[in-house]
C-alpha cells in the first residue's frame, strides 16, 4: 500500500484501474511482450503509451508527449484511431 502523500500517490489511489493499466504496459515493455512504436502523429521515437480504454491495458497508442498532451486537452477526435494527422 502506498503511504506517502504526494500528488502522484493521491492520483494512484484515486485511479486504481488507470494505475494498473500503466503498470501493465511498463511490465510488458520490460519483458518484451509489448514493443514501443514511434509517435503515430509525428514519428518521434520518444513516446508515451495512451489508453483509449483502460479495460484493455495492453492496447495502447504511442504518442510523443506533445501529441499525448494535445489529445487529452482537445479530445479523442484530435487524432482519430488508425489515422495519421498532419504534423502540428
Amino acid at each position: 500500500m502506498l503511504k506517502s502523500k504526494t500528488r502522484q500517490t493521491s492520483w494512484r489511489l484515486a485511479n486504481p484501474a488507470k494505475y494498473s493499466a500503466h503498470l501493465a504496459v511498463q511490465q510488458a515493455v520490460a519483458a518484451g511482450r509489448l514493443e514501443k512504436r514511434e509517435c503515430e502523429v509525428c514519428g518521434s521515437a520518444r513516446v508515451d503509451a495512451h489508453h483509449d480504454s483502460y479495460d484493455e491495458p495492453l492496447n495502447v497508442r504511442w504518442l510523443c508527449r506533445r501529441h499525448h498532451v494535445k489529445l487529452h486537452h482537445y479530445g479523442e477526435d484530435m487524432f482519430p484511431i488508425g489515422g495519421r494527422s498532419p504534423k502540428s
